[in-house]
């Protein structure tokens, strides 16, 4: 996803001045560029993440002070000393990982999201940063990493602007790919003005992915309900082959591999519906939800991951940046559902089940989402003191 990459890839010693943007390309190295690879981030990178999260506790613990990550950095040579075959590996890729654990720390602190953690070799998911001193080339479709060389990579789509760092990962389907973030040079453009009649209000859902106050519903494709059938095959072949065997590799790869499927299908979908909305609406008004607790529930959890409203929201967002359009927030406990959106009486007694119900005071018949979906536009309307115009 473009704007987690916007989010968390980082340029050390640069100054971003344009618009951010990742470009993310497939990498076929051959066999022995897949084994500096695995030197890189499925051991180099690893190993000194876990070395600078091991001295940063033992600081802690001693002196009651964490160590710096500059500090850190000063450590690296005697550590290469100490283990000779992270020479192999490029110098500024190791720095990278006392980086991501800098930032694991600050999101701790400043987001409270989990504290650091170990990083496993069975992590499915490995990456390595490249800040600088690689090459992108279109011409002969290869990008050339530092230590690594000349690498065949699938270049389907030109950029424009300053090379920031790249970031190479592995999936867990063994693809890898190489994101390279790009600043653009242009300032982000104003946000253009909105009314009530360019304005939308969504109410994400489950029977429904989005319902706007329009009135127009967009269906839920539930990719994962589609594929659960296949999925618990899957799963359960794997659950009988023996561990450390051949046999259960491929069955890890065939689950990973499906797993993989579902995840590109929902990111296509939710990528082409954000886009349309952004370029149809000049404002979009949306309900903070508090997804983390509603996933508590066991009876709608495996639902609501599988519509992912926050990561709609977050493509939400960004394309709205970059297009100078607005987004609206409500609060989480405003509501919406329970007020007639033509009278305003505040109907106490709804419950889930209740997907329409008409208003006791003006007889208005309702439609649970579309009723919601058009009390968020005034409620975020309201709140730019922009009703009636």
């Amino acid at each position: 996803d473009i704007a987690i990459w916007i989010k968390h890839i980082f340029c050390p010693g640069s100054i971003l001045t344009g618009m951010l943007k990742a470009c993310r390309y497939r990498m076929y190295p051959n066999k022995e560029q897949r084994e500096l690879f695995f030197k890189h981030f499925g051991g180099a990178c690893r190993f000194v993440y876990n070395w600078a999260l091991e001295n940063k506790l033992k600081s802690y613990e001693s002196d009651g002070k964490s160590i710096s990550r500059f500090s850190l950095n000063k450590m690296l040579p005697e550590l290469k000393d100490e283990h000779v075959w992270l020479k192999d590996v490029y110098s500024q890729s190791l720095q990278g990982a006392t980086l991501n654990l800098e930032n694991a720390f600050t999101h701790f602190f400043r987001e409270k999201k989990g504290f650091p953690k170990f990083k496993s070799r069975k992590n499915p998911i490995q990456s390595f940063s490249v800040p600088q001193h690689y090459v992108v080339d279109f011409d002969t479709y290869k990008v050339k990493l530092p230590k690594i060389g000349w690498i065949k990579t699938r270049l389907h789509r030109r950029y424009e602007g300053a090379e920031k760092s790249a970031t190479v990962s592995r999936t867990p389907t063994g693809q890898f790919y190489i994101s390279i973030l790009v600043d653009d040079g242009l300032d982000y453009p104003e946000k253009q003005p909105f009314d009530e009649k360019t304005t939308v209000g969504i109410d994400v859902g489950i029977k429904d992915f989005a319902v706007l106050s329009s009135g127009k519903k967009i269906n839920n494709p539930r990719h994962l309900n589609s594929s659960l059938l296949r999925m618990k095959v899957l799963q359960r072949r794997l659950s009988r082959k023996q561990r450390g065997s051949n046999n259960r590799e491929k069955s890890k790869l065939s689950v990973a591999k499906l797993h993989e499927k579902i995840s590109n299908q929902r990111n296509d979908f939710q990528h082409k519906i954000s886009f349309r909305l952004i370029c149809e609406n000049q404002a979009i008004a949306l309900e903070t939800l508090n997804v983390a607790g509603m996933l508590k529930n066991h009876r709608l959890a495996q639902h609501i991951a599988d519509a992912s409203w926050s990561s709609f929201v977050t493509k939400l967002e960004y394309k709205a940046q970059r297009q100078g359009k607005t987004i609206l927030r409500i609060g989480r406990f405003e509501p919406s559902t329970r007020i007639c959106s033509v009278c305003g009486h505040y109907n106490g007694g709804l419950t889930l089940a209740d997907r329409d119900w008409v208003c006791p005071d003006c007889g208005s018949n309702h439609d649970r989402d579309i009723n919601a979906a058009i009390n968020i536009k005034k409620f975020a309307l309201d709140r730019q003191n922009l009703i009636g115009v």
